[in-house]
């Protein structure tokens, strides 16, 4: 499997473009910035750490002035005043004008990031920790050499990412792709060169989010024949789990080639999320 490079990332300060609806669940915020030059990478499902302000305040506060020092610092602020740190995939780059797209999904109740995004407007000011280098950690989807079959599923949390993924790869691979979206209108169309089957689950409205359905529809489809095939699941952290057993368990994939991201959990905040990790 390809080693990623331990990149180094740094802060970029961003402002806000321009806003656009995608769907009743999905806005996707548009950031240009002095520096973004300097901001380098591959996408696929490129992570990044989004810091934004309180109500109230225009810039989000972190102590960068500390260098290294600044992650402690930062926890130590009070919760009101200390900026408020999300992740996110970078949906696109663009250059001459650098842009960087991230698309939110619009929670409710909505949390502080969702809440954010909603009312977003040019010249909104956020901070963002990303790569410098294109190649780095950050960016989890790496099939192994000689992969013959790419299965991914995602939420409605991970549909930014599968999209930049699969607009990176090129003709010929073969994908079978399953995205659960809260309504009909969520649903995207998706350019790319590859062989790729999209799947769109709308979920039961009378349902809980991350629902057993994908399970369901998965065990329930027969893959086409692979020899290497190589699966990427994101989203709900129970929901994945479950999904990652039943392909490694069930399907008999080698979970050497199974990745697997939680990107969110049901119930917990993303501070207690990285608190029970």
């Amino acid at each position: 499997m390809t080693t990623a490079v331990a990149a180094p990332f740094r802060f970029f300060s961003l402002r806000v473009v321009r806003t656009r609806r995608l769907g009743p669940s999905l806005v996707r915020v548009t950031f240009t910035g002095s520096d973004l030059r300097a901001f380098h990478s591959h996408g696929r499902d490129q992570s990044l750490s989004l810091f934004l302000p309180h109500p109230g305040q225009t810039e989000p506060v972190v102590p960068l002035d500390l260098g290294d020092g600044w992650w402690q610092a930062w926890r130590e602020l009070p919760d009101d005043v200390r900026a408020v740190m999300r992740s996110y995939t970078l949906r696109s780059l663009r250059r001459d004008p650098d842009e960087v797209d991230i698309d939110f999904v619009l929670h409710s109740p909505s949390g502080p990031a969702s809440h954010w995004a909603s009312q977003a407007s040019p010249g909104d000011r956020v901070l963002v920790l990303g790569p410098a280098i294109a190649d780095n950690r950050a960016i989890r989807f790496r099939p192994p050499e000689g992969t013959d079959l790419v299965v991914m599923w995602g939420d409605e949390s991970a549909v930014p990412a599968v999209c930049a993924t699969l607009e990176t790869l090129p003709a010929g691979t073969r994908v079978r792709v399953w995205l659960e979206v809260n309504h009909a209108a969520d649903i995207q169309d998706i350019v790319t060169q590859a062989d790729a089957e999209v799947t769109w689950l709308v979920r039961d409205p009378s349902g809980t989010e991350g629902s057993p359905m994908a399970l369901d529809v998965l065990r329930a489809i027969e893959l086409p024949p692979a020899e290497r095939p190589y699966v990427w699941i994101a989203g709900e952290s129970g929901c994945v789990k479950a999904l990652r057993r039943h392909v490694v368990g069930e399907r008999g994939i080698d979970r050497r080639c199974v990745t697997f991201v939680g990107y969110w959990r049901r119930g917990l905040t993303e501070e207690q999320l990285r608190a029970s990790e």
